[in-house]
């Protein structure tokens, strides 16, 4: 099952559909990065929009499937590890030479199949963050930062919450040329 989780996080849904629509190869856009956002630089919303409904949901699927059909009786925190894997699969994909996107779209699908007021709390900071400071990769880390605390101040389940805060820390480290942007006053923002 590890194995399938990390192929379906694998499938490039950024690279796939760009070249599908005539768009091209999505690392020659942009940042070159195959994620959603960087689709959206194309000023194709709608596609951008698709990209990001695919990257979702091969997040949300496969943990609901593993944990309601596979894995019923299984511990909630081995069924939560197998299926983020489908997060290292999109970062990490084999079909792009272990070159993807940045996770962030698997990871809130991942999170909302978790407990959907987790994918709430990450929507609502990503969106409040986005529509003031207009930074995608920015609404991404505060949101990534703002998740595993607000778990640990709810007193959610330790293990899953130190899984969460170790797959956030993995997305953090790729935003690194992001983060270096930001303090640069060079990263390109975000138009709805």
């Amino acid at each position: 099952m590890a194995i399938i989780c990390y192929i379906i996080g694998s499938i490039p849904f950024a690279y796939i559909l760009t070249k599908l629509f005539g768009f091209g190869d999505v690392r020659n856009i942009g940042s070159g990065n195959v994620g959603a956002t960087n689709v959206l630089r194309t000023g194709k919303k709608k596609l951008a929009f698709l990209v990001l409904f695919f990257d979702i949901l091969k997040g949300f699927l496969p943990l609901i499937v593993l944990k309601n059909y596979l894995f019923t009786n299984s511990s909630e925190l081995i069924v939560c590890a197998i299926a983020s894997l489908t997060i290292l699969g999109h970062i990490f994909p084999i079909w792009l030479k272990f070159k993807g996107g940045k996770g962030v779209a698997t990871y809130i699908g991942y999170i909302f199949a978790i407990n959907y007021i987790f994918g709430l709390i990450f929507i609502f900071a990503w969106l409040l963050i986005a529509l003031i400071k207009k930074y995608s990769s920015l609404a991404s880390i505060v949101s990534l930062i703002i998740l595993p605390l607000s778990l640990y101040v709810m007193q959610f389940n330790k293990d899953i919450n130190l899984l969460l805060l170790f797959i956030s820390i993995i997305i953090l480290i790729k935003h690194y040329s992001n983060i270096l942007r930001l303090f640069n006053k060079t990263e390109s923002k975000i138009k709805f």
